[in-house]
């Protein structure tokens, strides 16, 4: 078959990498205009685009996909079918139409649950067991569409949504590769999706990633593994802003006020947590440097005992 492919960043790029192999044909590839990134903040490519080009294939960056010459645009490539996966623009019902077999979208959870922009990070700060990929029929509600294919995958205790991503993306690159060959043959079957189950996974905002000390450690556990590598959990302590990248929930408990360091050591920050829990803070990051481990970090800051964290939006820092 032919088709276009849509997407941007590198869970879509794995995707495209993986139709590649296959003996179907890209003629068109979709990805979103070039945005300013690094300290320069320079015009740059994204994952998508730099690999299509690489491999010799047509480059459309539309800015919206609601001008009314898309759909033309789109027909003209003979195109049978469009693959969808991490694109960043809304599909108008034009555009999803204007295929002959339909456009399908490669989605990182098991639907219903975590329909939305964030599944990842949402799966790992539910403390869910599972996640997964499905190949669904695109629709115009959001990622409402029956599934045509889905495998599942275990959560590993210490996932952070950048393992959970890699897993995810090669997971998605083999299942579209399949899902292409049993839609040619006519194979592929729709499973409506149970909308009474549906659960929505939010976009992140930059104060989710603020830490929360009145919460019970295992949260803040789940949300450190949650926003790693992006975008961090923000902290303040000593005045000074701080990152926690690697943390775990310790097996002892405190009477100390959330927020205050309980014990210290090369091994880790004790951090009071609620429900008298502890949080051990084992990678941090001060502003402006690296990613350290904890013994590292306190030769630079000497953060001791009695010492308190705090949220960004609780000191100010925010």
């Amino acid at each position: 078959m032919k088709l276009v492919f849509a997407g941007t960043p590198r869970f879509a790029a794995e995707a495209l990498a993986g139709i590649l192999t296959t003996r179907h044909e890209v003629v068109l590839v979709l990805t979103q205009p070039d945005r300013p990134a690094g300290r320069g903040m320079r015009l740059a490519a994204s994952d998508v685009k730099k690999l299509a080009l690489e491999k010799g294939l047509r480059v459309e960056q539309p800015a919206t996909l609601k001008d009314a010459g898309v759909p033309d645009m789109l027909r003209a490539t003979g195109a049978d079918v469009m693959v969808v996966a991490a694109y960043g623009l809304i599909l108008p019902a034009k555009v999803l139409n204007a295929f002959d077999r339909g456009c399908l979208n490669i989605h990182a959870s098991l639907l219903p649950r975590w329909r939305g922009a964030a599944p990842i990070q949402r799966a790992i700060l539910a403390g869910d067991e599972q996640s997964g990929v499905c190949i669904m029929r695109m629709e115009t509600g959001l990622d409402t569409g029956p599934v045509l294919l889905s495998e599942a995958l275990t959560i590993d205790s210490r996932e952070t949504a950048g393992s959970l991503h890699d897993k995810l993306a090669f997971l998605g690159a083999r299942l579209i590769a399949e899902a292409l060959d049993l839609l040619e043959q006519g194979t592929l079957r729709d499973m409506v999706q149970d909308h009474d189950a549906a659960t929505y996974a939010a976009k992140i905002r930059k104060e989710d990633a603020f830490l929360d000390f009145s919460l019970p450690a295992l949260d803040l556990d789940r949300r450190v593994r949650a926003f790693d590598p992006v975008p961090g959990c923000q902290v303040v302590v000593c005045g000074e802003p701080v990152k926690i990248w690697r943390a775990h929930v310790s097996q002892e408990r405190t009477t100390a006020v959330p927020g205050t360091v309980v014990n210290v050591s090369e091994r880790g920050i004790g951090i009071a947590c609620g429900a008298g829990t502890i949080l051990m803070a084992e990678e941090l990051q001060r502003s402006g440097s690296r990613r350290i481990d904890a013994g590292a970090f306190l030769r630079g800051l000497p953060v001791v005992a009695g010492d308190r964290f705090e949220s960004p939006r609780r000191s100010g820092n925010a």
